[in-house]
């Protein structure tokens, strides 16, 4: 039997098919934050430094933390930054450019890492509101996750080379990337819904 879509629910909840052992809802839920955190540490690899003008690369993480939380939801999607964080500080190479270690977390860039559970839970949360299922509301949706990465992630490199630095260096050279993944992922997630719409509009 299809299920019907509803407004609450995240699209990563309503593509998983729920047989089996994926019926029961703890084994659904761990395994759509193991592929989070999974899917975020992907995003990860993709790296461009820049120093020595600035400690803070440019890496698809912020991607992956957007498109996480939008699929994921507030609890699943804060979850699978936290076991993100995780893997990385045990030595997994999962941080940017396949770093590791807790050394990261408490570095100049800790503070973004930091946000990421905090950012995916927003998006999350407003994703169980309709957000991501239109263009101009994903696009909302996406910026204000940005905003609370740059405020904590900036704010945290303040205390290692000044808060003048920290814009200078932790926001603006950032702001064009992230302008393009916020559309990428704004693109992404209704199309995503519009896909599925018609796929079981066909059955």
């Amino acid at each position: 039997m299809n299920r019907t879509l509803t407004t609450t629910e995240t699209l990563a909840q309503a593509v998983l098919p729920r047989r089996g052992w994926l019926a029961y809802p703890l084994v659904a839920d761990a395994l759509l934050v193991v592929l989070g955190s999974l899917f975020v540490a992907l995003t990860a690899q993709i790296r461009i430094s820049l120093m020595p003008f600035s400690p803070v690369p440019i890496t698809g993480q912020t991607l992956g933390v957007l498109v996480a939380g939008s699929l994921l939801g507030p609890r699943l999607g804060g979850l699978a930054l936290v076991l993100y964080l995780l893997e990385g500080a045990i030595g997994l190479p999962f941080f940017a450019g396949g770093a590791a270690g807790y050394t990261h977390i408490f570095g100049a860039t800790g503070g973004y890492l930091i946000s990421f559970p905090i950012a995916a839970a927003l998006t999350g949360w407003l994703a169980t509101r309709g957000w991501d299922r239109r263009f101009l509301t994903a696009v909302a949706s996406m910026v204000l996750a940005n905003i609370v990465i740059y405020l904590i992630g900036a704010t945290w490199l303040a205390f290692f080379i000044g808060a003048e630095n920290a814009i200078l260096k932790g926001v603006l050279p950032f702001l064009l990337g992230d302008a393009i993944k916020i559309v990428l992922a704004a693109v992404a997630l209704p199309g995503g819904w519009q896909f599925l719409k018609w796929l079981r509009e066909r059955r």
